[in-house]
């Protein structure tokens, strides 16, 4: 939400070049991300892992009524960059550029990601600590710059995120991202927690069957989102794990 709302204003009110106030607006996200997890998470290091959690429902709901207080529940329009989107038909089927950019940036990033995690220092740190905290930290692991590292790379993400649906669906709010992240978090329980290309593939999944749930049987297109929790339940049910993730016994 905030990368779109930054994207936005650096477009239609500064009058910035596209690239310029997507670029901007990855950078404004990130460096809040660090500042949240300086200000939200780092002096819960030590609490209970609840404690977290409630932060981050706490921080989720500061941002989207901070959102609606500041720049008003009323959507605005997203601009879309002519250099980015046109018609594109093939044969009888019309369909817009997105459709191909959209999924060509997500696997490029995907493959961006997926090598960040496994080849590079940061990235076995990141690893190293999901696994087991304390152990890393005893092993000469910065657990503070790793995690802030972590929080950044999220958080350009969830910018790049913002931007990419913003401009698929031109309307952007101040409570634009409740649902999307509620189903990246299904989806990444979906693919298993910790696997990159898993929460890839949980995404591919749960959208691919909610349009099918549209296509199929449009009748039932209104709970199209219940099927999102519908899997969700499932998955922990009889693959808590996720489809490529490993059962891991969490240590008391």
């Amino acid at each position: 939400m905030v990368a779109a709302y930054v994207a936005f204003f650096g477009i239609a009110i500064f009058a910035l070049p596209w690239w310029l106030s997507f670029l901007i607006a990855i950078i404004v996200t990130t460096v809040l991300g660090v500042l949240i997890e300086r200000t939200a998470y780092r002096p819960l290091r030590d609490a209970p892992r609840i404690s977290a959690l409630i932060s981050a429902i706490g921080v989720s709901y500061l941002l989207e009524n901070l959102g609606i207080v500041v720049l008003g529940a009323r959507p605005r329009p997203f601009p879309r960059p002519e250099n980015l989107v046109w018609n594109i038909k093939v044969g009888n089927i019309s369909f817009l550029s997105l459709a191909v950019i959209i999924p060509i940036i997500t696997i490029l990033l995907l493959i961006a990601v997926t090598l960040f995690v496994n080849r590079t220092k940061v990235g076995i740190a990141m690893r190293a600590l999901s696994r087991d905290f304390e152990t890393a930290s005893l092993m000469a692991v910065d657990v503070n710059k790793v995690i802030s590292a972590t929080f950044a790379v999220g958080s350009a993400l969830a910018a790049v995120g913002g931007i990419m649906w913003g401009m698929q669906y031109p309307q952007i709010d101040p409570l634009m991202g409740v649902f999307p992240g509620l189903k990246c978090f299904i989806a990444a329980v979906m693919g298993g927690i910790g696997s990159v290309p898993g929460a890839m593939l949980g995404g591919f999944i749960l959208g691919m069957g909610e349009v099918m749930i549209v296509g199929f049987m449009p009748e039932l297109s209104g709970y199209r989102d219940a099927f999102a929790f519908v899997v969700l339940i499932l998955i922990l049910l009889f693959k808590p794990g996720g489809l490529l993730g490993e059962n891991v016994v969490e240590k008391v």
